[in-house]
């Protein structure tokens, strides 16, 4: 899926995650309806969602002997996941956690995760999810930010810590080893191209704050459960976005933004049934929404389970797990597949078992799902969400057999409304600013109301930032990021469509592009490329380029790199890129 302060209960608060009652036009505001699969409903029974607690304690008690996590070749049941959870939670309780407190959690994939969002939301806390490749700066802005008082941290990432201790205020610091949850001893973990072992780079916290993860639940086995009243308004997560373009702010998702997401998708995906055992590839990272809600509750309502990559950077490690085990479901990224289909090795792993595959988090490029699907027979699901809808706003259906290069339909009690600068509906086949009315769409941003101000319209739609275009029969294809457009002597360039073209090319490994200072066109089009055959020249590039786009697209520089900057998701950072590139 496309990605891209509390406020009052009340107007504002309704404005910003409320679903109308009553939805808005019929079908001739919505024409996607009339294109739904005949066994989705247009609307989801928001009243009936319940909360995450209560999805934990189903699932625990209907699928308690089925694997819930798979990692290093080590299985964790739904019964130990609970027990753990359980235990966490009644040790966080005994610290004074009170509800609605937050806790961060910066942990990679691995099963302790899955027991500490559950065991926070148990005791009735808010998850702030952090990213366990922060930087000491970083670590410590997030944490200050969203005020959380403990901290859950892969002890390998302990000296990142102790680093950011002076500026933070931190109760207590759990630390996880790398086996906790899997049954291992000193087991090591590859995370961005390097080697972490078990408490190195060496480190130091005070005594007192940091006690091991096995102590935590062990302690908190002997003390007395978790009993907090937990509604579907209350805040579940601070997830904290904007990482790509400027400082990151904290989108306020509740109980039911998350609820209602995955009811909607598993409506969409018809994959409500528990009877059907389910393993999805979990190689994006948790403390992403894409793969939070898409991989981690989606599956876990359902009795499935999640094949953990604690490193999708380990490209070996990642098919020679995937070569060994038995998945039916992959969520990735547009880089992931990328990688995949241009592994030596990608011939031993078997997708003969796939149900779907769904791209997000960026554009999948055409040539890209091509050459996935000659590879694997599995069409591409290509949709869209943001951090702040919790994610998914639009996607393909299931069954499809081709890709189409549209992010499909918006789902169930989903309104998406393409607008102009000046907020007004455009008509169709006109592009506008993606705006996004639904029970998914967050509170607003944490402790920042101008911000939340700013994201909304007056009638209750969030503003995206992402230019689309509504087809005739209710498919929405996305242009490309407002911020990224390129203005060449007054035409709009969106660097999506130079990227496809790029793509394309049999020489390019992968590609982006960005717009840079201009005195002749005010700005130019700039492709930076990662090549599989050195011998390609720009020129060359560009000549393919201006095959099939209009003079003012046409890249007036290609750069070549070994590789391109990117999030940890895999997303592109053409903000990098723009300020690598120097004026014309």
């Amino acid at each position: 899926m496309h990605e891209a302060n509390v406020i009052e209960h009340g107007a504002q608060a309704a404005t910003a995650g409320a679903s109308p009652a009553t939805p808005s036009g019929g079908s001739s505001d919505r024409p996607w309806l009339a294109s739904y699969p005949s066994r989705v409903p247009a609307e989801i029974d928001v009243a009936a969602l319940g909360t995450l607690v209560g999805l934990f304690e189903s699932s625990m008690a209907a699928f308690a002997d089925r694997p819930a996590m798979l990692c290093f070749g080590s299985t964790m049941t739904y019964a130990t996941l609970g027990q753990q959870a359980r235990d966490l939670a009644a040790w966080l309780r005994g610290q004074g956690l009170a509800k609605g407190d937050r806790v961060a959690i910066m942990l990679p994939n691995v099963p302790a995760y899955a027991v500490a969002i559950f065991g926070v939301l148990l005791a009735g806390g808010t998850v702030v999810n952090t990213n366990p490749l922060y930087t000491p700066r970083e670590c410590a802005q997030q944490i200050n930010d969203s005020g959380a008082r403990i901290l859950i941290v892969l002890e390998n990432f302990g000296a990142t810590v102790a680093a950011a201790l002076p500026d933070v205020a931190l109760e207590r610091v759990v630390l996880v080893g790398p086996g906790d949850g899997l049954g291992l001893k000193g087991h090591v973990i590859t995370l961005a191209s390097r080697h972490v072992r078990k408490a190195v780079p060496p480190f130091r916290l005070p005594e007192g704050l940091a006690i091991p993860f096995a102590t935590v639940l062990r302690r908190g086995r002997s003390m007395p459960r978790a009993t907090v009243r937990v509604e579907p308004e209350d805040l579940a997560f601070l997830q904290y976005t904007g990482g790509t373009t400027g400082i990151a702010k904290a989108a306020m998702l509740s109980h039911r933004n998350i609820m209602a997401n995955v009811e909607q998708s598993q409506l969409w995906f018809n994959s409500k049934d528990p009877s059907v055992p389910r393993c999805v590839v979990t190689a994006l990272p948790l403390y992403h929404i894409f793969a939070l809600t898409a991989c981690f509750f989606q599956f876990m309502r359902s009795g499935g389970s999640c094949l953990l990559i604690p490193n999708p950077r380990d490209c070996d490690g990642m098919v020679k797990t995937l070569s060994r085990t038995r998945f039916t479901h992959l969520m990735g990224v547009n880089t992931l597949f990328n990688v995949l289909i241009n592994h030596p090795k990608i011939g031993t792993v078997d997708f003969a078992n796939l149900d779907f595959v769904v791209g997000g988090g960026t554009a999948v490029q055409r040539a890209v799902a091509e050459r996935w699907k000659a590879l694997t027979g599995n069409t591409i699901i290509e949709g869209y969400g943001l951090s702040e809808t919790s994610p998914v706003v639009c996607v393909n259906p299931h069954g499809m057999r081709d890709f189409s290069g549209t992010i499909g339909y918006p789902l169930p009690s989903t309104e998406v409304s393409i607008r102009d600068v000046a907020g007004e509906p455009v008509p169709i086949g006109q592009p506008g600013e993606i705006c996004v009315r639904g029970p998914q769409v967050m509170r607003g941003y944490w402790n920042r109301p101008e911000e939340t101000a700013r994201a909304m319209t007056a009638d209750g739609f969030f503003r995206t930032g992402d230019v689309a275009i509504l087809q005739a029969d209710g498919q929405i294809r996305i242009v490309d990021r407002m911020k990224d457009m390129i203005l060449v002597s007054g035409f709009n360039v969106y660097p999506n469509e130079v990227e496809d073209v790029l793509a394309a090319h049999p020489a390019v490994l992968e590609c982006a592009v960005v717009g840079a200072p201009s005195e002749e066109t005010g700005e130019m089009v700039v492709a930076h490329v990662v090549l599989k055959d050195p011998s390609v020249s720009p020129e060359a590039l560009r000549a393919y380029a201006r095959t099939q786009l209009t003079g003012y697209k046409v890249p007036r520089r290609v750069v070549f790199h070994e590789t391109l900057p990117k999030t940890n998701v895999g997303k592109v950072l053409r903000r990098m890129l723009r300020d690598e590139t120097p004026p014309a």
